[in-house]
Parts: structure tokens; sequence; C-alpha cells
């Protein structure tokens, strides 16, 4: 089994990622390249789409970065996270839990759930 912590670390160290080149390497690295991404807002297929997404949360909340919330766990192929968008210093007023099915220890898809957004964002 893939440690769900490590999976979950290298998650958000992507999603916080400004640097485009790197933060492709980092898809390529711990994504399968058919990997998707859902959750209620968007929709994301292919390392491409994937980028894209996360270019996307970065320009509409360039102050804001992603952190991990409590402990991650999983179970086989499977790993559940949570985690808080925000300014640093403050409690994160964007939340969520994410399941991410993996396929030889490589996300291999995601798929969120937004537990908190303020009506603001």
């Amino acid at each position: 089994m893939t440690d769900p912590v490590t999976i979950a670390r290298r998650y958000i160290d992507l999603w916080n990622e400004r640097t485009t080149s790197r933060r492709r390497e980092l898809l390529s690295q711990n994504w399968t390249a058919d990997a998707s991404y859902v959750d209620p807002l968007m929709k994301g297929d292919s390392l491409d789409g994937i980028d894209a997404l996360i270019a996307g949360v970065q320009q509409r909340f360039p102050d804001f970065k992603f952190k991990l919330i409590g402990e991650p766990n999983g179970y086989g192929d499977h790993v559940r996270f949570s985690w808080g968008l925000g300014p640093d210093g403050v409690d994160s007023p964007i939340k969520g839990t994410d399941f991410a099915v993996l396929k030889d220890g490589r996300i291999r898809s995601v798929t969120g759930f937004l537990d908190q957004v303020p009506a603001a964002a």
C-alpha cells in the first residue's frame, strides 16, 4: 500500500506550485497519464486538463494556499484527505475533502467534495 500521507502532501504541493514547468513535472511524476479530477465546480481530464484547473484556481485566489487538515488515511488504492484553502495565518475559508484512486502508487482519479465555501467565493 502507498502511504496516504505522502500522496496527500504531494497533492497539496501540486496545487500550491505556481511555476508552470514545475507543476507539470509534479503532475507527470505523481499522476497517471489518463488521470481525471472532478468536484462540484469543475472537471478535468488528462494532465493538461488538471493543470488548467489548478492554474485557474491559482488565478482566482492568488494569495491563497492549500494546506492539509487532519490526517490523511487510506485503504488499498484509495486515499481520503481534507484540505483548506486560504491566506496564511488564518482559518481557511474554503474547505474540502478529496478521495483519490491510485494506480501503481500514482493518482489516477480524484473526486472532490466542498465542505465549506463562503458565499463570496
